[in-house]
């Protein structure tokens, strides 16, 4: 039987489903189980030794999830390169859609009812910006990448949807996806005076942004500089994080043990907060476990984006390691009390159904990219600025 084959010898361009499954990298499979298990133990404990209300439905959205991975994995990276920018522009439309007529819940309008679940758009935007800019570097001639022409593009489709999300208001996510965006700007290889620039210009603007804040969030912002100010209302979070994570000691207190959790002192214990019910029961050793699965991780990843032969593929891998990493730090500083609290669910342990399922889908061409490491396809200069 003919086969096409690569310019990398006997691999062929078109790989059977047998051989993609044998070229996966099932340990890093094997991390994020594990990791998810560590979650659905903790949620178990939110709900004071119960599968419900939050295992049983965390567990069937961890299903769908690791099937859409796998499903995203044995895609060849090549079609994911076509369908990039339709994939943002995708993103990008749901997040106008939640402007337009979003559903409204705890204050904010940041999901799209579908009718059998809330669709959340800017957690799909998270993997969608990764996406749109490794396609759009992919086709800049990297010599040409450092020169400001061709990054009107790439900031526009960093802010837009940024924008978007803080008119939700969701200030903690638009954060994350211009960070998220400024990473990719900084593995295609844009000189760091201009982020010099940028962020002396961000900190000149402290001043506007702080005026146009919204109320609850300048105090969250007070709050971070100083708890005690209001320990009874916005700063009780932070405060009851806290404690809990110096009552669990180093050993902890054992599991369904936590008295912040299991007496309610601990709030969003199953989303945000969940970091601290592990520490509170399980102690420093069993968040450093969770950190060190979590590093494993983040280790496989970069190694999969360094090791990829395309552009484009590598820019996905570092892309979507990197944007974990950001969810990571934020969640581990922001219950811990470095950074103020910006409302981010820790990835494979918080509860929520977007987050997820999306998460696992980066996951899926975390894994793609490895399968297809070998495979070469020239780049594409054809985003020529006028």
């Amino acid at each position: 039987m003919a086969s096409h084959m690569s310019t990398l010898g006997d691999r062929p361009a078109t790989m059977t489903l047998m051989r993609k499954l044998r070229n996966i990298s099932w340990m890093l499979v094997v991390l994020i189980a594990v990791t998810a298990g560590v979650g659905f133990m903790m949620l178990y404990s939110a709900a004071n030794g119960s599968i419900d209300p939050w295992v049983t439905r965390q567990f069937v959205r961890f299903c769908i999830g690791v099937a859409l991975m796998f499903f995203v994995a044995f895609v060849d990276i090549r079609i994911w390169l076509r369908l990039a920018v339709p994939i943002y522009a995708l993103a990008l439309a749901l997040l106008v859609a939640v402007k337009l007529m979003g559903t409204v819940g705890m204050g904010a309008q940041r999901w799209v009812d579908l009718g059998i679940f809330n669709l959340q758009p800017s957690e799909i935007m998270k993997i969608a910006l990764v996406l749109g800019l490794a396609r759009y570097f992919h086709a800049v001639p990297p010599e040409e990448i450092g020169r400001l022409r061709w990054l009107i593009i790439p900031v526009a489709m960093i802010v837009a949807p940024a924008t978007l999300v803080l008119l939700q208001p969701d200030l903690g996510t638009a954060a994350l996806l211009i960070a998220g965006g400024m990473m990719m700007l900084f593995l295609a290889g844009v000189r760091l005076w201009k982020f010099a620039v940028v962020i002396g210009g961000a900190l000149a603007a402290i001043p506007f942004a702080w005026a146009h804040l919204r109320g609850y969030q300048q105090e969250r912002i007070l709050t971070f500089l100083d708890p005690e100010r209001d320990p009874l209302g916005a700063g009780y979070h932070i405060l009851q994080s806290k404690i809990a994570l110096g009552s669990g000691g180093i050993w902890g207190k054992g599991f369904l043990l936590g008295t912040q959790n299991h007496l309610n002192f601990l709030p969003e214990k199953q989303t945000d907060f969940i970091f601290t019910t592990l520490a509170e029961e399980f102690g420093l050793l069993g968040g450093l476990f969770l950190l060190a699965l979590y590093a494993a991780m983040l280790g496989y990843g970069f190694a999969i984006g360094i090791r990829s032969r395309s552009y484009f593929a590598r820019f996905v891998g570092l892309g979507v390691t990197g944007t974990f990493f950001l969810y990571v730090f934020v969640n581990v500083a922001m219950v811990t009390g470095l950074v103020p609290v910006v409302g981010v669910p820790l990835p494979l342990i918080s509860y929520g159904g977007t987050a997820m399922v999306t998460l696992l889908i980066g996951f899926g061409l975390l894994l793609s990219v490895y399968i297809h490491r070998d495979v070469q396809f020239p780049q594409r200069p054809g985003l020529e600025p006028n």
